[in-house]
């Protein structure tokens, strides 16, 4: 097949399969995101002013509620898939690479762990 180029390597090989769903996933994503942001900016400027009183009180309310959780787990996932294509492209050695694919992880699962009880928190009146 090849003359021991990395190209000559791989040809023939095939696609890992992977891409192409990685690559719609996180389009789907970058949409939900567009749609749940333009949603919460028109109803920030909706509201009659931005106090903690106003907004913890908009989102006591159901539907707020639930469009944040979507736009909180929507925003971890986005950024989750982007930053680890960047990590794979761009981490070459394998320890270095498990390590930041690891604490990539953690962070993007912790921030949306917490972002969602914050939520809760709020809609729930403060009882959680």
């Amino acid at each position: 097949m090849g003359n021991g180029t990395s190209l000559g390597r791989v040809r023939g090989l095939g696609s890992a399969k992977e891409g192409a769903h990685h690559w719609i996933v996180q389009r789907f994503t970058a949409i939900g995101n567009v749609v749940l942001m333009l949603w919460l900016v028109a109803s920030f400027i909706l509201l009659p002013n931005l106090s903690y009183d106003t907004v913890s009180g908009w989102l006591a309310s159901p539907i707020p509620a639930a469009a944040m959780v979507l736009l909180i787990v929507s925003v971890f996932w986005h950024a989750r898939l982007g930053l680890t294509v960047l990590i794979e492209d761009y981490v070459h050695e394998a320890g270095l690479k498990f390590a930041a694919l690891a604490a990539l992880n953690l962070a993007a699962v912790a921030g949306g762990v917490f972002g969602i009880f914050c939520i809760a928190r709020l809609a729930l009146g403060g009882v959680a």
